[in-house]
């Protein structure tokens, strides 16, 4: 099998100016700064600043217990599985130290890959969580990626607000006020007037739109969006468009003393010191966005073939460090 065409595009954002370069791609596949794909897990940064903005407005406190916050469905699935809710807080969850196993690991891609048209519910994500064992750790005391802790707070989200998860996240981020044209949350809301998810991703050689998107929408990823409208959201975050006080990005971006929690704050990586210091996310199919603080600049790109994200990455990261 001839290997799929490749394309790459990045979108600058840096003192409220957008820009965007796309490299060249091959014939018949469109991809540039407006086209909206799937962002996977760069969909957690925008989870959690929406629990943030929760909490910024004392609906929840990021300390509560899980068990307390969850539905009951979601609950009993995971005491089930041997895991303490009384424990497990919303901060764990968000730093992914709650000591969950993951339930999109490899096994997990290959039942996409066997089933690409399969309707995912997110109590069957969360089941199939506890085929994977206890926890792996007490909770609070190491880092652990999870997509089972985003989908537990995309539940608890809904739960505490009686609303849908992407609505939640389109009114507390301010999508429609940031002027984001090309985002939506797939299989939850339609798309904008005249967008269609244009720009293609391929995994193993196999077309992700072809993927039915109930495979990731459940919190630890869903959000379609352009190049460009995600390094806007990225900024919005950063200056003051999403929270109404400082201490909540704070709060946000506070190492932890767990193992790995320098690292991962709520919903972000944390890379570099000082004039250097950068925070990021990435997305499993291809995408990757950055800000750095000290230059107010904001950074987010696609690439159509996952096994180049890594290349997407040392890309943008040369670029702002250049």
């Amino acid at each position: 099998m001839a290997q799929e065409p490749a394309a790459m595009t990045v979108a600058v954002y840096e003192n409220g100016v957008l820009t965007g370069i796309a490299s060249p791609a091959a014939v018949g596949l469109s991809l540039d700064a407006s086209s909206p794909m799937r962002s996977a897990s760069n969909t957690k940064t925008f989870v959690a600043a929406t629990v943030l903005s929760m909490w910024e407005a004392g609906e929840l406190d990021l300390d509560d217990p899980a068990g307390a916050r969850a539905s009951a469905p979601i609950a009993d699935i995971l005491r089930s599985g041997g895991y303490d809710l009384d424990r497990i807080t919303i901060r764990h969850l968000l730093n992914h130290s709650a000591g969950l196993h993951d339930h999109a690991d490899d096994s997990f891609l290959d039942l996409i890959l066997e089933e690409p048209e399969r309707r995912w519910t997110r109590e069957e994500q969360a089941r199939l969580c506890m085929t994977r064992g206890g926890p792996h750790s007490p909770a609070g005391t190491r880092f652990r990626y999870s997509d089972t802790g985003y989908i537990v707070l995309g539940d608890i989200i809904e739960t505490r607000l009686g609303q849908p998860l992407a609505a939640v996240v389109r009114q507390r981020m301010g999508f429609d006020g940031l002027g984001l044209s090309s985002t939506w949350w797939e299989a939850m809301e339609p798309a904008p007037d005249g967008v269609s998810l244009e720009g293609r991703q391929f995994f193993r050689k196999k077309d992700v739109f072809r993927f039915d998107p109930t495979m990731d929408v459940y919190g630890g990823g869903g959000l379609v969006m352009s190049a460009a409208d995600l390094a806007k959201a990225m900024a919005a975050i950063f200056e003051g468009r999403v929270f109404r006080r400082e201490a909540t990005l704070s709060e946000m971006l506070k190492p932890e003393p767990h193992e790995g929690g320098a690292d991962y704050r709520l919903g972000i990586f944390a890379s570099g010191e000082g004039e250097r210091r950068f925070f990021w996310h990435i997305g499993f199919w291809g995408s990757a966005a950055y800000y750095q603080p000290e230059r107010g600049l904001a950074v987010a790109g696609y690439t159509s073939r996952r096994d180049d994200r890594s290349r997407l990455m040392s890309l943008i990261e040369n670029g702002m460090m250049g």
